[in-house]
């Protein structure tokens, strides 16, 4: 009996995949945005959308460091929740599995700055 060894078939090399925001995420963030925003609060936002997490910066001025971080990770959907809000020195101020609860921590500040 004779073995023939067929080629070495390669497959298709995929561009790697990117996370981002799905639009009622967005239109989630973009709300309390928009009402910090009305309060004077903060004033640029940018959107990064990497390999492994998507994440909405909020900024208070354009050449600062962000203020907030949303992030969207969807490796810890099944452990912590694949949301956090992360403050400026990197602390972790909430993470679930549902963003409107995660988002609540902002909406606190924003009790804050209406007053």
């Amino acid at each position: 009996m004779t073995v023939h060894n067929s080629p070495q078939v390669t497959p298709f090399q995929r561009p790697p995949e990117q996370i981002a925001f799905h639009r009622t995420e967005l239109s989630l963030i973009l709300s309390v945005y928009g009402r910090m925003v009305a309060a004077g609060e903060w004033r640029d936002y940018g959107i990064s959308c990497l390999r492994e997490v998507a994440v909405f910066s909020v900024f208070r001025r354009t050449a600062e460091i962000p203020l907030y971080r949303i992030e969207k990770r969807p490796k810890l959907r099944n452990k912590q929740g694949m949301y956090a809000v992360i403050g400026t020195g990197g602390q972790v101020l909430k993470r679930g599995h549902d963003l409107k609860a995660v988002l609540r921590v902002l909406e606190r500040k924003l009790i804050r700055a209406v007053e």
